[in-house]
């Protein structure tokens, strides 16, 4: 087997492992939030300084300040389902790593112009490890090839 070319030094195949394994769960633990949490409390995942961009429309909330106001002021009636697959993580490094996913997301919300109830897009992000050893998103950049823009909240 050989290593991964995206792998700047070398690492032990058991803690590459457990990198890729905690990346996933991060985002995974965001989805749960965001369905069926807190949905502003999905701030707690990024870095400080962390940003959620949508490239359509020229969108971007940075910082964790700015990502628990946004998310956290969703309607209580709009309810939304998002089923993730193909979570592919790259280690770039021991404290790096990039990762990409595919979503659909199903809504239901009952004021009139509500957005479609299906989106399909994936999700581009960037993690950091922390200095306690524990993964937060530095960057996620959202991708919509299919369904209308996003609408602001």
């Amino acid at each position: 087997m050989h290593p991964d070319p995206l792998v700047a030094t070398p690492m032990d195949p058991i803690e590459q492992l457990l990198a890729e394994r905690a990346c996933q769960r991060l985002l995974l633990d965001l989805v749960h939030r965001l369905d069926l949490g807190e949905p502003g409390s999905v701030a707690e995942l990024f870095t400080e300084d962390g940003t959620w961009a949508w490239p359509e429309g020229d969108r971007l909330v940075k910082g964790r300040a700015d990502l628990r106001a946004h998310f956290g002021s969703r309607p209580a009636d709009c309810h939304a389902r998002r089923l993730m697959a193909d979570v592919r993580v790259r280690v770039t490094s021991r404290d790096t790593a990039t990762a990409t996913s595919y979503f659909t997301t199903y809504r239901v919300d009952d004021t009139p112009g509500a957005m479609p109830p299906v989106r399909i897009g994936h999700y581009e992000d960037t993690l950091h490890r922390t200095h306690e050893g524990s993964w937060l998103l530095a960057a996620r950049v959202l991708f919509l090839p299919c369904g209308s823009p996003t609408p602001r909240l």
